[in-house]
């Protein structure tokens, strides 16, 4: 399966780096394919590491005014003209969404994937992975969106929840049918 990560090009501390870590090497354990960001740095190379460390392939998906800090080494590496085109690609080349922690950007890419699938316009399973609690605030958000009418779909039928890469492989495999 080749799963999509959004997460930061950070330096982040052990708390988000170290469950990161445990679940890139679920992917890569696992025979998984990482699409990513490309980028060689933060979370996105902690991620890298360790699907590339257990065996997974690397695909990534880099934007021009980015590609300097495009990973060498990776199995494939695109480099798009701008940020659109690099989600679309992103969301092209993979069969499952995981959004894991990350800024401005990992929402942004985040809610446009959401967006789309709430369209209909991609039936991908899409895993929001809740590292520390991170997304605790956006998760009750979601909750009042669905309870006050804004979701035209059940929440359940837009996004899963995970509180860890165990939970949040665990359910693409499941969704993915894929039996360990």
């Amino acid at each position: 399966m080749n799963i999509c990560v959004f997460c930061s090009a950070a330096d982040l501390d052990d708390r988000y780096t170290t469950p990161a870590r445990q679940f890139a090497e679920l992917i890569g354990k696992g025979g998984h394919s990482l699409v990513w960001g490309g980028s060689d740095t933060g979370l996105m190379k902690v991620m890298a590491d360790g699907v590339q460390e257990t065996g997974g392939r690397l695909i990534g998906v880099s934007v021009e005014f980015l590609a300097h800090k495009a990973r060498a080494g990776a199995d494939e590496m695109v480099v798009t003209r701008d940020l659109a085109e690099r989600k679309a690609q992103l969301l092209e080349r993979a069969d499952a969404v995981v959004i894991m922690v990350g800024g401005t950007g990992t929402l942004d890419e985040a809610t446009e994937i959401l967006e789309l699938r709430k369209h209909g316009m991609h039936t991908k399973p899409v895993v929001l992975l809740n590292t520390a609690g991170f997304y605790d605030g956006l998760k009750e958000q979601f909750q009042r969106m669905e309870t006050e009418g804004f979701l035209p779909l059940p929440l359940t039928e837009l996004v899963f929840f995970a509180e860890d890469g165990v939970g949040a492989l665990a359910y693409l495999e499941e969704q993915a049918g894929i039996t360990a």
